[in-house]
């Protein structure tokens, strides 16, 4: 929904089925989420939702029966089960790829490949119907911006399939690289791989609650009961008042080049975009002893930049990469389709800080239609842009 806003308060850390039982409890339809997990294929796999207590809070606890099992799944697996359910395509989009990080991470640890590498804890039946339904509950709160909490780890040690490990795991470590961490007296695992996974995925934005107005708050509860602290996460559903800006952080990556062709410069260019960047851009420069060079910034999601600053370490073989986070304000902005004499143009409807609207439309279309019936190009975009919706 427009300017509808999702803030995850992770004072207790995050897991999968902690979300699953806030979204639940903040409004998302358990029956329509048992029946994403019905199309997905695993055998007898039911939600049952309870309301339970932790630290004198009331929470809404969801835990997945499931058949027992013995195998071990690959990524292709899940893949496989997603693309053949019915999942929405968004739905199914979101799942997927909250699996693909968690893939890349385990194969960064294990030191094997997306294509091999075993999904013990994760890959099975519970953790695929917490993912899933994390998938199809943010899906129907329909947000236009998600803001999460600094997140804490927990301290201490824990057992998982491959032996004893410290606090954060392996896998829930490199999740969490470019994440902003809480401290947390709380000696247990207080965020999962799942729950880290979905966070590196979802989030757009961390820190402290932005400025919305409150609709709704869901309470979800994590397995054990602490002494210290209540163990729930909380979502809060707000709205963003009309014609505020959005507001999201995104990361900076920054390197200077001397010794680079143009055609170097523009492969690498073409290889970020197609990756996942925002925005690529070359800034002429002149470095020591005047040598002319060229400055390349990456603008990206957080969750992005460790892949695309592999990508300038290997083709420019730049020796450094600078870094940094920056807080960025979005105008609202919604598709739309506007009339010409020469035929529709597609674009962009903005909506600036002073409540009024700009129609931008987008260069490709105006570019056939000028073509076309050849006429010049600053023509058709100033009329598209007084053009009919």
């Amino acid at each position: 929904m427009a300017n509808t806003v999702l803030y995850l308060d992770c004072a207790s850390g995050i897991s999968g089925d902690m979300l699953l039982g806030a979204l639940v409890d903040a409004g998302a339809d358990l029956t329509t989420i048992q029946a994403g997990i019905d199309s997905l294929g695993l055998p007898d796999c039911r939600l049952e939702l309870a309301e339970v207590k932790r630290h004198a809070f009331r929470a809404a606890k969801v835990t997945v029966h499931h058949a027992e099992e013995h195998a071990h799944r690959h990524l292709h697996h899940i893949t496989e089960m997603i693309d053949r359910s019915r999942l929405t395509e968004r739905q199914q989009d979101l799942a997927k790829q909250i699996f693909q990080r968690l893939g890349e991470a385990e194969a960064k640890v294990h030191g094997s490949t997306l294509r091999k590498v075993h999904f013990h804890e994760v890959g099975a039946a519970d953790s695929i119907a917490d993912i899933a339904g994390a998938a199809i509950g943010l899906d129907l709160l329909q947000p236009s911006r998600i803001v999460c909490s600094p997140v804490p780890t927990g301290h201490g040690t824990i057992t998982i399939a491959h032996g004893r490990c410290s606090i954060p795991a392996p896998a829930t470590a490199e999740l969490l690289k470019g994440i902003p961490l809480a401290p947390a007296v709380v000696e247990a695992e207080l965020t999962t791989p799942t729950g880290a996974a979905i966070v590196a995925t979802v989030v757009d934005e961390f820190g402290p609650l932005p400025a919305v107005s409150i609709d709704r708050i869901g309470y979800g509860a994590g397995d054990k009961d602490f002494a210290e602290q209540a163990n729930v996460l909380r979502l809060i559903v707000g709205t963003a008042a009309s014609g505020d800006l959005d507001r999201d952080q995104i990361v900076v990556l920054e390197t200077n080049l001397d010794d680079v062709t143009g055609e170097v410069l523009g492969y690498c260019t073409q290889r970020l975009l197609a990756a996942g960047a925002l925005d690529v851009y070359t800034t002429a420069i002149f470095m020591k002893k005047n040598r002319p060079a060229s400055t390349l910034t990456v603008l990206c999601r957080p969750g992005d930049s460790e892949s695309l600053e592999s990508i300038i370490f290997r083709e420019t073989q730049t020796l450094g990469v600078r870094r940094w986070r920056a807080d960025r304000n979005i105008l609202a902005r919604a598709d739309e389709e506007r009339a010409t004499p020469w035929g529709p143009v597609k674009g962009k409807r903005t909506t600036l800080p002073d409540g009024s609207t700009a129609f931008f439309p987008e260069y490709e279309d105006c570019r056939r239609l000028a073509e076309q019936h050849d006429i010049p190009l600053q023509f058709v975009l100033d009329t598209a842009k007084q053009g009919s919706a």
